[in-house]
């Protein structure tokens, strides 16, 4: 009994040293807030022994589930919509941190870096593990601002599905500003070309202005979207206390005395209650299922046989499942509301990834059969740590992966060894003893793979497998390898579109301020560095003005080097507008050897971007060119386009057909070179491009300057 009372006694101590602490933590917390200085606050994301009253979960206690059980998802959103908030609401509800993070105070859990939690804003994407009703979620959550859009492009190119977040004041288009609305499309586009299904959230409902009805309008007609309503809100702006679930007809209320919003309870809509409520949810139903019979032949079956007369008696789980087809085939998106900021409406949205969006076995990947179980992966991010070394993301797609283990990079056709598996979560990582296929791993000791390889488990491997593809009767490319066969498409890295020199504080340093730019060029792909030819300085070419300037931070914090940019500039691109055809006739006698060639070509805008020009020959020359000839031309086309007629900047989007040349006997393949270019360059040194009165002999042809496409 005398010891019963003794830990009673010092586990009230105790407690009342954890309040006291919290206490002092909260007051200097408030008054640092006051002096408006950024404290970067240390957050613990699993369980610990020994802490008393620990509820938390530890990523250990995570059972590696079924392939069917497992949801790879990335948060995507321009910037604003509350991303990282609903990111952090989805953490704080599953178990994983202990309170509710908030992007203005600097301490939420996807957003780690010293900049990120300054500037409030998300600048390389972070990767975290959970658990949800049975379901692994592997979620990414993704930046939003233009200048970092590869970090969204390379998650998406392994996710199996996304949550796009809409800021329900605006919609699409937030506050009218292009740049955001281009932004929006961006993205959207972006999981168009991964062919990733979505599911949209309408955050901010309890935000002044908002609408429910305009932004489902806005995503229908700027996005080209048919938006599926599974949720109608309870009220709108400060009156927005709920969400109703038009499939199971339920309305959910959360406490208003909850500050977590952890506490909602779930009713049936019922006559006697809310009769406009439910008559408005039994049309918004209605009206659901006619647009998923209309979607999806399977269910169109089903309605118009058993439930044709009533459709209040088709159950849930059939129009869940229909949903859940529908949203595979990409054919519409679902659409939920609430208010992450709020903690309100995360819970069902988390219920609605694991219902509707897909596992990874449902994703199409007809390269898994070729591998027979082996190892197959894709390398998508990179990152270097001061301790561990490079940390490489993978996303495994057949096989599994062990530490101390030997991989082979098709890519770079060389061998490794995993010395460590990591499981993400954020900027914490948890070692695991191996990771099966359709998860995303971390590994350590890879010193080689870089952002788009792709990973076997040896090149015998890779070998066999590329003899069944092609005994299968894959499609073959001339030229190519059989390892070549099997590469996973990799990540579209955008070209620079600002630049500037930068110098380190002393010729001494320069050694230090190479490595800091080679460790963030593996990091980030679109970073560029090179060299001026002609002054000798170090060039930093970026995705945009915040890109460089947090790269320039990162050099600083990081690396422990001040350096010093040089004014910053556009890297600008020129293209054409109308089409014009040339010929031009080079004439030129060296030594006892006369080099004579005539070039007639036509010069055309493209529709589709192109940073290369497109090189086509007409029926007239395509069968009597030598491959010499062919080489020399193009090489004449590419000299002349890498300077443009107003700015001096190299010329795309550019179409170029050879209708004829004419080749003296004896002419060198550099003097067709140089016709070539001579003739283009006069179609861009036109004497008076903007009319077509001059006597320049051919059509004229007007030039526009354009930054370089990111």
């Amino acid at each position: 009994m005398s010891n019963l009372r003794i830990f009673a006694v010092n586990r009230k101590k105790i407690s009342s040293l954890h309040y006291f602490n919290n206490m002092c933590s909260s007051k200097i917390r408030a008054s640092l807030k006051r002096v408006k200085l950024h404290v970067l606050l240390g957050r613990n994301y699993s369980s610990l022994p020994g802490l008393i009253g620990n509820d938390i979960k530890s990523l250990h206690s995570i059972i590696s589930p079924p392939i069917a059980k497992i949801r790879n998802i990335g948060i995507m959103a321009h910037i604003d919509a509350g991303k990282t908030t609903t990111t952090e609401r989805i953490l704080y509800y599953s178990g994983y941190t202990r309170s509710l993070g908030d992007v203005d105070d600097g301490d939420t859990v996807t957003d780690f870096m010293a900049q990120e939690r300054e500037r409030g804003i998300t600048i390389q994407s972070a990767a975290v593990t959970f658990d949800w009703k049975g379901y692994r979620i592997n979620l990414i959550d993704t930046p939003g601002h233009v200048d970092f859009t590869l970090e969204v492009e390379r998650c998406l190119r392994v996710l199996d599905g996304a949550v796009a977040v809409f800021d329900a004041s605006a919609g699409v288009e937030v506050k009218n500003i292009a740049k955001v609305k281009a932004q929006t499309l961006t993205v959207w586009r972006q999981a168009d070309k991964h062919k990733v299904p979505r599911i949209c959230f309408l955050n901010k409902m309890d935000k002044t202005g908002a609408s429910f009805n305009y932004a489902v309008e806005s995503i229908r007609e700027k996005l080209k979207a048919k938006p599926l309503l599974l949720q109608l809100p309870i009220g709108e702006g400060k009156a927005f206390k709920g969400v109703v679930d038009v499939v199971g007809k339920e309305k959910l209320l959360w406490n208003p005395n909850s500050d977590d919003g952890k506490d909602f309870e779930r009713k049936p809509l019922l006559e006697t209650r809310d009769p406009k409520l439910l008559k408005e949810t039994t049309e918004a139903r209605n009206a659901l299922i006619e647009q998923v019979a209309d979607l999806d032949d399977e269910f169109a079956d089903l309605v118009l046989g058993e439930f044709s007369e009533n459709f209040d008696l088709l159950p849930a789980e059939k129009l869940q499942t229909a949903i859940h087809r529908v949203t595979l085939a990409q054919t519409a998106v679902p659409v939920l509301c609430g208010s992450a900021l709020k903690n309100k409406g995360v819970q069902p949205l988390l219920d609605a990834v694991t219902l509707y969006l897909p596992s990874p076995e449902e994703r199409n990947c007809e390269f898994l059969q070729w591998y027979k179980g082996d190892l197959c992966a894709l390398a998508f991010k990179v990152l270097h740590d001061k301790q561990r070394g490079p940390l490489v993301f993978m996303r495994i797609y057949s096989g599994m992966l062990k530490p101390q283990t030997a991989i082979h990079n098709i890519n770079g056709n060389c061998t490794e060894r995993i010395s460590r598996l990591l499981l993400p979560f954020a900027d914490q990582h948890i070692e695991i003893p191996l990771l099966t296929a359709g998860n995303i791993a971390l590994t350590v000791g890879l010193k080689h793979t870089a952002t788009g390889d792709t990973v076997v488990s040896s090149e015998s491997s890779a070998l066999a497998a590329s003899r069944r593809a092609r005994r299968e009767g894959a499609k073959k490319q001339k030229g190519n390898s059989e390892a070549e066969r099997l590469l996973l498409a990799g990540v579209e890295i955008p070209e620079p579109v600002f630049f500037c020199t930068i110098e380190p504080p002393s010729m001494a340093k320069q050694p230090d301020l190479d490595h800091a730019l080679k460790c963030l060029q593996r990091e980030d792909p679109s970073l560029k560095v090179k060299l001026d030819p002609d002054s000798g300085q170090t060039i930093l070419c970026g995705m945009g003005e915040l890109h460089i300037e947090i790269i320039h931070d990162r050099i600083k914090r990081e690396y422990g080097l001040e350096t010093y940019l040089g004014p910053l500039q556009v890297a600008y691109r020129e293209a054409i507008l109308n089409s014009v055809h040339a010929t031009d006739t080079l004439d030129r006698t060296l030594g006892d050897k006369r080099h004579l060639v005539t070039v007639e070509l036509e010069a055309k805008p493209m529709e589709t971007s192109s940073l290369l020009p497109v090189i086509e020959y007409a029926a007239s020359v395509s069968g009597d060119l030598s491959q010499a000839s062919r080489e020399a031309f193009e090489n004449g086309v590419h000299s002349a386009c890498l300077q443009g007629p107003l700015l001096g900047s190299p010329v795309q989007d550019l179409a170029v057909t050879l209708h004829s040349l004419v080749i003296h006997p004896g002419t060198s393949t550099t003097m067709i070179s140089a016709c070539v270019s001579r003739c283009l360059q006069k179609v861009w040194k036109c004497p008076n491009p903007f009319c077509c009165n001059c006597d320049c002999g051919f059509h004229c042809i007007h030039f526009i300057s354009l930054p370089s496409k990111g």
